[in-house]
């Protein structure tokens, strides 16, 4: 079920007046775990399944760990079994094929058996939130969840496909509690719902139109539609995750639960680092503390924290995709982060002028992301010195639409950043008729309801 469709518009009505009606704690974990079923069984019953599967056997791995004074193999078999699930569905062909290529390239005939299976939406996301509460059980040893709370934790639709990835720590206390309505948070749900699909559907969705077109044959365009196919793509995957996330915020909103952050205006970073401090911040928190920091952090040696951060990025890339030019993007980002320097200080000028760099930076880094083979992305980068070739931009209205949009929202975060805005403190006439315009213009402008990006991972 996505978001930017009519299902998703007459589901969350109904989940929102059935849950507000019971009474209980216990009551409203049911309706929940129910609608999070039915929200991620409407893609598929069989991933449903394996979901389920997984969630209950991780939850009677926790019980024993819990009950035996050695809790290692537990932890042990427990991230075997997710990252196990994981690599077969998401990774598996992509090994088989490089190993096959390997052994002939050596002189070994080999034809390695692939698997014709579909990749779970979201598989990337709920293993991630497993794992990490799995291994704080592990650490901490908190008292065992009763299952219809470690199930409703896992599965929370609104973040169940696409993040924010949860922690128990953060999470389970608010489903623990039986929640009360309040009419602000309802409000600010609201807005951040509108805020997601207009995202989604005006930037991200326009966008993704000639971006599309200019990466299935870059050899046919000149230099500066390349160039901004790549700010194009940029804006796209920036609005289509971001506006996930606002809708997952805001849903949970108005079902009285906080999601956590996942994105602090990103493209107004000054540095590389500071980048990854406001992009999909709960996946670069996970990856710090349970591979970062076990690794040794920066605690040691440069040689040995560089290699760290390569390894966190490498892999930051792997879970995107099962291809070389996720792990390329990784390790790009790797280079830069250990080539960087902290900037303090900064005068104003100075100040936009790393805004902007950065920005060119990261929209490299996104060509690279975005081109599905190293074949690709070579043909790409060889394009830019040719000259010859489409001189507009195909589908250039939606292009200008998508783009408008974008900066038009850059322009408002860098504002908010200046000067926080509050919707609150304008008069109510005014509100109203910046929700109809918004409305209005997600109607006329809006895409076509294409899936979310990060649902592929």
């Amino acid at each position: 079920m996505l978001f930017n469709t009519t299902t998703y518009l007459i589901f969350l009505p109904l989940v929102f007046v059935l849950y507000w009606t019971m009474r209980s704690c216990r009551s409203q974990n049911l309706v929940l775990l129910l609608a999070s079923m039915v929200f991620y069984g409407w893609w598929s019953v069989p991933c449903l399944g394996l979901m389920v599967g997984t969630c209950l056997l991780n939850y009677l791995f926790v019980l024993l760990m819990q009950q035996h004074r050695h809790r290692k193999p537990w932890l042990f078999l427990s991230l075997l079994l997710n990252f196990g699930v994981l690599g077969i569905f998401k990774y598996f062909n992509f090994f088989a094929e490089n190993l096959a290529i390997l052994l002939n390239t050596v002189g070994i005939r080999a034809d390695m058996p692939t698997l014709n299976i579909i990749l779970p939406v979201g598989i990337s996301f709920y293993t991630f939130q497993l794992s990490g509460y799995v291994i704080d059980c592990y650490k901490q040893k908190p008292a065992s969840q009763p299952l219809l709370h470690f199930l409703t934790f896992i599965s929370f639709f609104p973040q169940l496909v696409a993040g924010p990835i949860e922690r128990g720590s953060h999470l389970l206390p608010q489903i623990q509690t039986r929640r009360t309505f309040s009419y602000s948070e309802g409000v600010n749900g609201l807005r951040l719902i509108l805020l997601g699909l207009f995202k989604k559907m005006v930037i991200a969705d326009n966008c993704a139109v000639p971006v599309d077109i200019i990466f299935a044959n870059p050899s046919a365009f000149t230099t500066p539609v390349l160039l901004l196919g790549g700010v194009m793509f940029a804006a796209q995957i920036y609005g289509d995750f971001s506006g996930y996330s606002d809708i997952a915020k805001g849903s949970a909103l108005l079902l009285g639960i906080h999601l956590s952050t996942n994105f602090k205006s990103p493209y107004l970073a000054t540095s590389i680092a500071d980048f990854w401090r406001r992009w999909h911040i709960t996946l670069q928190l996970w990856l710090r503390d349970y591979v970062y920091i076990p690794l040794g952090g920066s605690r040691c040696k440069p040689s040995r924290k560089y290699l760290n951060v390569l390894i966190v990025f490498m892999l930051s890339g792997l879970w995107h995709g099962a291809a070389w030019t996720f792990v390329l993007w990784g390790v790009y980002h790797a280079i830069l982060i250990i080539f960087s320097r902290p900037q303090t200080h900064l005068q104003a000028l100075s100040l936009h002028f790393h805004r902007l760099f950065v920005f060119v930076l990261v929209c490299i880094g996104w060509v690279i992301f975005r081109c599905p083979t190293l074949t690709a992305l070579q043909t790409y980068f060889t394009s830019l010195t040719h000259w010859k070739g489409t001189l507009l931009p195909p589908s250039a209205t939606i292009a200008c639409v998508g783009m408008t949009a974008a900066l038009l929202l850059w322009f408002l975060e860098y504002r908010n950043e200046q000067r926080s805005i509050s919707l609150d403190a304008l008069s109510k006439p005014f509100r109203w008729s910046l929700y109809v315009l918004t409305t209005l213009i997600i109607i006329v402008f809006g895409g076509d309801n294409s899936a979310f990006i990060y649902f592929q991972f």
